[in-house]
């Protein structure tokens, strides 16, 4: 059990929040786009949102500004959480445009959102879980993507469902946050995609 938990810790990671609600919205949404623009899309966004943090991460940890992937210490969250409102902006401004992909730029202006939320609460001494911020955002866009397209994945969401309570026990179990903090994290995520969906919906 403490080895699943461990592994839902970094199976479940945000930083793969933004990569799979992209994945998820080109692969189910009933609109063609050319396989060459599809994949030119997701290649830049895997690039700006999952491998350049990975890169940042690792910068901060040789100048000892970070002491591991999942941030416990509040105070190091500050320049991660800076510097990926900065990706998320270029993905906004750069890779996606709100004419071709409402829901997809919808999505990212909730993530952008929730990014800025938790850089705010960190200066304050308040540390959201990421985990909870990713995973409930992301399980707002789909939701609100089947509710757009009259899908029904409905075994999609129980899933994200059960993958969130797994989640939120791991973080539980090696102690990384409290039951606030999850709760504090969930609606961080969802806020802001709820307000993003009065846009596209």
């Amino acid at each position: 059990m403490k080895a699943l938990l461990k592994i839902a810790s970094y199976i479940f990671h945000p930083v793969w929040m933004p990569f799979l609600g992209s994945l998820f919205y080109f692969l189910f949404i009933p609109r063609f786009f050319p396989d060459e623009v599809v994949k030119a899309k997701l290649m830049a966004i895997a690039i700006i949102t999952v491998f350049i943090p990975i890169i940042f991460h690792f910068l901060l940890k040789n100048l000892n500004k970070v002491s591991s992937l999942f941030l416990d210490n509040v105070t190091e969250r500050r320049w991660p959480l800076l510097f990926y409102i900065l990706l998320c902006v270029m993905v906004l401004n750069q890779i996606l445009n709100i004419y071709n992909y409402p829901g997809l730029f919808y999505y990212f202006l909730g993530i952008l959102g929730s990014t800025v939320i938790a850089y705010i609460f960190s200066w304050f001494k308040l540390k959201v879980s990421l985990h909870m911020v990713g995973l409930a955002g992301l399980v707002m866009f789909v939701a609100g993507f089947c509710i757009y397209y009259h899908l029904y994945f409905i075994y999609t969401l129980s899933f994200m469902i059960i993958a969130m309570g797994l989640t939120a026990s791991s973080r539980l179990y090696f102690k990384a946050h409290s039951s606030f903090e999850l709760i504090m994290g969930i609606l961080v995520g969802l806020i802001p995609q709820i307000l993003a969906l009065k846009f596209w919906l």
